[in-house]
């Protein structure tokens, strides 16, 4: 039963007590009057417990080390801090163990890894035109790979390559230092990371520490299943060296025309060294600084030499090295030029050029086409390119190079373009003037007035307006006048091979007011673009010009309009132009030739334009001009000349050519010499691109459609269609019903003596232009009329070399000095 509430426990016999110390402390097990024995005061018998000393409360020996005050309680102990990290240490290597452990060797290869070169063929499949990328020569024995070229590899990137297990910490510190120094000798990156990170996919080149670390561990894991041998030899038929060489035998073509155990010391030193920045060395001595190649290649020598003295140590006064510098640079390996100019030299840059432009827009980048491999089949007839350098040549030799011509010949039944006529040389001049030199139709535009009136249901034994058109203003226009005197009406076979402005002005107007579209030219402006002419430059220029537009003030390139006349060729079908058959990557086909085939007029109607085009060749403006074999065009000449043209066809070819004239002219006026097919530009601080010292203008040819372009065209088509078939055009169908569209009376037409057309083409109405800046290229008293030649610019998307800005600018619009009389003429 347990002792009363309040009431003191009492302590057995032979219990402890505790007491006071001479110091006035207590004693364990000492007895006193404070204690708890039975009779002390401060027991727990009867008498209860006596006062307690303030200091009762310090209980601690006197030699006990006392408590840490202050910031020192925070402190933990060494015991506590040694656990703590042995658990985070086994922790990280437990969780590296795991990563290590879950990172697998990958097995798929990056395409760059693996890329090919693609070829370039001619339409026959098996000419070639030009490669585009390197091809890459894998070798299959580390053995055809001379020992110094492999130790200059090893040399330049990773000196313990044959001792290291795959990844270097030597070398990880080093990268610190390097980031701190800005020091550039070794890269962090053993031979292993590298050849792992250049060729298996999954290792992505970002910098972040989750990509390095995967890299290790692939480099590891690779060191251990791969032999050294098999290693480096992956990695030197995989490493990008510049000028486009990825791998060593590529390199060694490309920089020194030789295969790779032909290398000498010196040759696979400046190789080895150009690992570590191919693309910078490529921009270097493109500016022709050697400086940073040349340091790179001591370095390795100097390596050389290090790595395995008694195969290299006399390497450095071999080639000019000294305490790791180049002291003679004669001993620098002497470099082979690159061969842009064989690829793209000549008349085969410009056919490289439009191929790989037409394959970008159909979703085959530029990079896609260096390193897929493929097979690409163009339109393009090696015979016939040669015969359109040679007619243009042919016609302009002698004449000053202000001149300039485009010629592009389409098969009418494909849109395929087997030839054409740009430049002499692309890498002296990379502006095409074919597919990019936008110029005024003038009257080589009027055919597809001539169809739209046709397919309207009007015949050609219409009678159209002669002196004045009808009405004798029309909406928005300038007046439109003649350079000659044709009477008051005239059919409409006349009015094609006299090339009558007021004529096809009246039609175009005609055609509006039929269908309610007066202003809009809708009729002829819809066949112009089903043919396959711009739609924004023909809807800006009808908003411009109006019916001015129906007489040519539109621009198009030479190859539009070879393309838009196939709709009379091929009995009013049309097909877009390209220059790609087919793309094939071994068997497969990945690009196949596009052949969607519009109806744009019926078959009468093209047969019928035909007829009156035939005449220009017989009767009209081109007369005296045929090739023996059915044929039929137009001729086309821009206000004071400016521009001219002839487009022309046979059932089987379709062919336009196209002339303008530009010089260099300064501020004042003065006429300059280009410089490089270029107008000189004058030197800094002065002059610079935003002021030039001189700009290209355009200027009269001093002839007409009829006569140069209609000589080139006659030049080339007769070679073209040498070994053709002979085909003759479909037969007058007189589609259609008469439209009398001359105030009465009608007057009938009498055939008209040759001798009485007009020996040159007129022109656009006349303008003010008395207060145009002589170098104001936009100026004109017609609206807003474009400069021509405006298809410039890079095709790649972005600055990578593939077209620039025109060697000559583009033309401007028919301003300047104006005829009395107007219309663009025959």
């Amino acid at each position: 039963m347990g002792a009363p509430s309040g009431e003191p426990r009492r302590r057995g016999d032979g219990e402890e007590t505790q007491a006071m110390g001479a110091d006035g402390r207590r004693r364990r097990g000492e007895p006193g009057p404070g204690g708890r024995g039975p009779g002390g005061p401060g027991g727990r018998g009867p008498g209860g417990r006596g006062p307690r000393d303030p200091r009762d409360f310090d209980d601690d020996d006197d030699d006990r080390k006392p408590r840490r005050a202050g910031w020192k309680r925070f402190i933990p102990s060494w015991k506590i801090v040694v656990v703590g990290f042995t658990v985070l240490v086994a922790g990280v290597f437990g969780m590296i163990a795991i990563a290590y452990a879950n990172t697998p060797i990958p097995k798929a290869t990056q395409a760059d890894a693996t890329a090919q070169g693609s070829v370039i063929y001619y339409r026959d499949g098996k000419t070639a035109i030009g490669r585009v990328g390197e091809t890459r020569v894998i070798i299959d024995d580390i053995n055809k790979i001379p020992r110094h070229v492999q130790d200059a590899v090893i040399a330049a990137e990773n000196r313990s390559f044959r001792e290291d297990a795959g990844i270097s910490f030597s070398g990880l510190m080093r990268s610190v230092w390097m980031t701190v120094s800005g020091e550039q000798v070794q890269g962090a990156s053993t031979i292993t990371q590298q050849m792992a990170r250049n060729y298996y996919d999954g290792l992505s080149r970002e910098v972040s520490a989750q990509r390095k670390i995967k890299e290790i561990f692939v480099a590891i894991k690779l060191n251990k299943s791969m032999s050294k041998d098999e290693i480096l030899l992956q990695y030197l038929n995989t490493v990008p060296f510049g000028r486009g060489a990825n791998g060593i035998e590529a390199a060694a073509r490309a920089f020194f025309k030789k295969h790779v155990w032909e290398l000498n010391e010196a040759q696979a030193a400046y190789l080895a060294g150009r690992i570590q920045s191919p693309s910078r060395f490529d921009v270097e001595e493109l500016k022709k600084n050697l400086a940073p190649t040349q340091e790179r290649f001591a370095y390795v020598i100097d390596g050389m030499a290090k790595l395995d003295p008694g195969r290299y140590s006399g390497l450095p006064a071999k080639y000019g090295v000294q305490d790791g510098k180049l002291v003679d640079p004669k001993k620098f390996p002497k470099l082979a030029k690159e061969n842009n100019k064989d690829v793209m030299g000549g008349l085969k840059g410009y056919m490289i050029i439009q191929v790989m432009q037409e394959l970008k827009e159909g979703g085959l980048s530029p990079d896609m086409v260096r390193s897929g491999g493929y097979k690409i089949v163009s339109t393009f007839d090696k015979r016939l390119m040669v015969e359109a350098q040679k007619a243009v040549k042919g016609v302009t030799n002698g004449m000053s190079k202000e001149f300039h011509t485009g010629l592009a010949a389409v098969d009418p039944r494909n849109g395929r373009v087997l030839a054409f006529y740009g430049g002499d040389n692309y890498v002296a001049n990379n502006w095409n003037t074919a597919f990019d030199s936008r110029k005024q139709a003038a009257s080589a535009f009027k055919p597809y007035v001539l169809a739209a009136w046709l397919d309207a249901g009007h015949s050609l034994n219409s009678y159209v307006p002669g002196n004045v058109t009808v009405p004798e203003t029309l909406p928005g226009t300038t007046k439109i006048n003649n350079s000659h005197n044709v009477g008051q009406a005239i059919d409409v076979v006349k009015a094609t091979a006299q090339s009558v402005n007021t004529a096809f002005a009246s039609m175009a107007y005609t055609l509006d007011e039929q269908s309610g579209t007066i202003g809009q030219l809708a009729a002829v402006k819809q066949i112009a673009v089903a043919a396959g002419l711009n739609k924004q430059a023909m809807d800006k220029d009808v908003a411009d010009h109006k019916y001015l537009f129906s007489i040519g003030s539109a621009l198009v390139t030479p190859v539009e309009q070879a393309a838009g006349y196939s709709i009379f060729a091929n009995a009013g079908k049309h097909v877009d132009y390209h220059v790609v058959k087919e793309v094939k990557k071994g068997d497969l086909v990945v690009v196949r030739e596009q052949s969607t085939v519009k109806n744009v007029i019926s078959p009468e109607a093209a047969a019928d334009a035909t007829v009156a085009m035939e005449e220009v060749l017989k009767t009209g403006t081109a007369g005296g001009k045929g090739i023996g074999r059915p044929a039929a065009g137009k001729t086309g000449t821009n206000n004071d000349e400016k521009e001219a043209w002839f487009v022309g066809y046979t059932p089987q070819l379709v062919t336009a050519v196209g002339m303008y004239r530009e010089q260099c002219r300064t501020k004042s006026g003065k006429v300059v010499e280009l410089k490089a097919l270029t107008c000189p530009t004058g030197k800094a601080p002065k002059y610079g691109d935003d002021n030039p010292y001189s700009r290209p203008k355009e200027v009269s040819l001093g002839f007409e459609g009829a006569d140069k372009p209609t000589s080139i065209w006659r030049a080339f088509m007769l070679e073209a269609m040498k070994d053709e078939k002979v085909e003759q055009f479909p037969g007058k169908s007189g589609i259609g019903q008469p439209e009398n569209i001359v105030p009465s009376p009608t007057p009938t037409p009498t055939a008209t003596p040759e001798d009485d057309f007009p020996p040159d083409d007129g022109g656009f109405p006349p303008d003010d232009t008395s207060d145009c800046d002589p170098m104001d290229l936009s100026c004109n008293g017609t609206g807003n009329l474009d400069p021509g030649g405006d298809g410039g610019g890079d095709p790649w998307g972005g600055d990578n070399g593939f077209g620039q800005a025109p060697a000559m600018a583009p033309a401007p619009s028919p301003s300047g000095g104006r005829r009395t009389t107007s219309g663009t003429g025959k």
